[in-house]
């Protein structure tokens, strides 16, 4: 083993580490892994760029605007009540049509866009079955990783083994390589979920708490225990707040005071006003308060800003529900809000909202909220205006909405281009299908149409592109050449054929499986593609025959990320809403990885002979 080897796996140690612990941003570490390899010689510096040339990551990005528009046009949300109404109220037909639905969906789409779409449409049908979210919330999560495994533009790990035989001088994979394999895990995982939902969300904590059905305003002033925080001040004149922005003031720093509405004079009547950072207070302004912290002396409070409190009739979050709304929000796990406070983030300034509540480990928290800092898992509780609630919808890199409006059209802000986004999806598969037009041209040309039709702005295609995963592809591409050009590729070739060589290729297949899903514990899917594709191949190569099963069983092994609530940002999704622990996922998920394992290694040979 030869110096150079020793500093590249010493350094692909430290990245799947810093993977790991989440202490820096994936897609940081990706560019310091490409500083890296320049600056120590390893790489030439168009070697390590050579990701940024790569045709599959234009594709993906390009995939990621397409499945902006089909949110945009509505069709994620039609399809969503579709499901609703041709289920019913049967447990099992729901189970069944949640799975298939989401599974077709994420074949086109984003696996996490899915499920966050999903997340309140299977928390409305629970509430209305009157059963538990924990029933449907795993099934959903597997589906969405079932769903990488239908076609090749499913998921980016498809994508990263078909352009490895390229560049091995092979044909890539075709569009529907993968679609066998994937129909029969399907058929299995649902067969598989009908059985296991006896084990899920049985917690008596979720019957006595009535955790996470749609809620009304009642059950979440109660939950997040807002009775007797709301406090109703008419500014007086004098005041030391008349002029000021919200921002400035700093009131919930100061005194723990949330303004979360104003009611102001306008033609001879009051009506209710949205707050943002930049408003600005105005003599006989009434503010309506969340006082959040208990040990502000509300009358010194008063008295220092020249304020009279005003007569309050009931709660009036429910009293002002027509003008002021109120939804819950999950953060997801790359969020860049996690580990900040809200007032760091700028929360209301950022997003016209306030936080009123939040829940953590399924408890109420009490105090100063704003000076929390965010963790994985938190449940926020916020108030404002409908439209902005309804807005974060567009807020995906950072959170989603689990308790939605009912009035969920007003949300896709292109509704009536729905057959257009359809004929631009259509479009593109068959392009791709005929392969007279390259992949990622197939894709660009159905994104330039959405633009056409109006599906999409530019505004929100940039936004609607992951950049992070991109660059976290972009990153990892290097370590593939530099393990080859080290000798590591060969290195960890010879250990396989010293396990398995003996043993035929179908116990190959099992051990690169095993081998792909332990390292996709620790780090994406998409990296660990990136990394045991080249090693899938050369070890094809070095038992002389064909490289199309082993690439294949890379590519199924990488979306079985089932074992953990971390495995997959999916199931960190659904950790939350399905009040699921970390052995649930254990439980349910290392079984069928196994069974997924078994009808692999057997099912893909037959489909791509060795």
């Amino acid at each position: 083993m030869n110096s150079e080897l020793l500093w590249v796996l010493a350094l692909l140690l430290i990245a799947i580490v810093l993977f790991a612990t989440n202490k820096l941003r994936m897609d940081v570490v990706a560019l310091l892994v490409i500083v890296a390899f320049v600056l120590s010689g390893t790489l030439t510096l168009p070697e390590a760029l050579m990701g940024f040339s790569d045709p599959n990551v234009i594709l993906i990005a390009a995939l990621f605007v397409i499945g902006e528009g089909l949110v945009r046009t509505g069709v994620a949300y039609q399809v969503g009540d579709w499901l609703v109404r041709v289920a019913g109220s049967n447990e099992t037909r729901m189970l069944v049509y949640l799975m298939v639905t989401v599974t077709a969906l994420g074949a086109f789409m984003s696996s996490t866009g899915v499920v966050a779409i999903f997340i309140p449409v299977v928390l409305s049908v629970c509430a209305r079955m009157k059963i538990s979210p924990g029933k449907l919330m795993m099934p959903l999560s597997f589906a969405g990783l079932i769903s990488g495994m239908m076609t090749l533009v499913a998921t980016p790990p498809n994508m990263v083994v078909s352009s490895e035989l390229m560049r091995e001088g092979l044909p890539g994979l075709s569009f529907f390589s993968v679609t066998p394999v994937g129909l029969v895990v399907l058929l299995l995982g649902v067969g598989y979920m009908l059985v296991a939902r006896y084990w899920l969300g049985n917690s008596s904590e979720d019957d006595d708490k009535g955790a996470w059905r749609r809620r009304t305003f009642r059950d979440l002033i109660r939950d997040y225990r807002l009775t007797g925080r709301a406090r109703r001040l008419a500014i007086l004149a004098g005041s030391p707040l008349i002029g000021q922005r919200l921002d400035d003031l700093r009131l919930r720093k100061r005194y723990g005071a949330n303004v979360v509405g104003i009611e102001r004079w306008r033609k001879f009547r009051r009506v209710m006003i949205g707050v943002a950072g930049n408003t600005e207070l105005r003599q006989n302004d009434v503010l309506l308060i969340d006082m959040s912290a208990s040990d502000v002396d509300l009358r010194e409070f008063c008295s220092v800003q020249r304020l009279e409190p005003m007569v309050l009739r009931g709660e009036y979050f429910s009293e002002q529900a027509r003008d002021v709304g109120m939804a819950e929000v999950s953060l997801i796990p790359d969020s860049e809000l996690l580990g900040r406070t809200l007032y760091e983030v700028g929360f209301r300034s950022r997003y016209g909202l306030s936080v009123v509540g939040i829940r953590r480990n399924g408890e109420a928290m009490d105090g100063k909220l704003a000076d929390e800092p965010l963790l994985l898992g938190d449940i926020l509780l916020v108030i404002g205006d409908w439209r902005m609630i309804r807005q974060l919808h567009m807020q995906k890199n950072d959170f989603i909405l689990l308790n939605l409006p009912a009035e969920v059209d007003d949300v896709a802000p292109a509704i009536s281009q729905a057959p257009h986004a359809l004929f631009c999806l259509a479009l593109m598969v068959a392009m791709m299908l005929t392969d007279e037009v390259p992949n990622a041209m197939a894709a660009i040309i159905a994104c330039l149409l959405m633009g056409k039709f109006r599906c999409i702005d530019m505004e929100s295609a940039y936004r609607a592109i992951h950049w992070p995963s991109l660059i976290l592809i972009v990153g990892m591409m290097p370590f593939a050449l530099a393990l080859q050009k080290t000798g590591g590729v060969a290195l960890i070739v010879s250990g396989l054929m010293d396990v398995a060589g003996d043993a035929g290729p179908r116990v190959m297949l099992v051990c690169l499986f095993v081998l792909c899903a332990a390292i996709g514990l620790f780090i994406s899917n998409t990296a660990t593609a990136v990394l045991m594709a080249p090693i899938a191949i050369a070890a094809a190569k070095q038992m002389a025959v064909s490289p199309y099963p082993f690439a294949l069983i890379i590519a199924i092994a990488a979306s079985a990320a089932f074992m953990t609530p971390v495995s997959s940002p999916v199931n960190t999704l659904v950790l939350g809403p399905g009040r699921y622990k970390f052995g649930d996922f254990v439980i349910v998920g290392v079984p069928f990885t196994f069974l997924v394992m078994l009808v692999s290694v057997v099912v893909v040979p037959w489909l791509y002979p060795f």
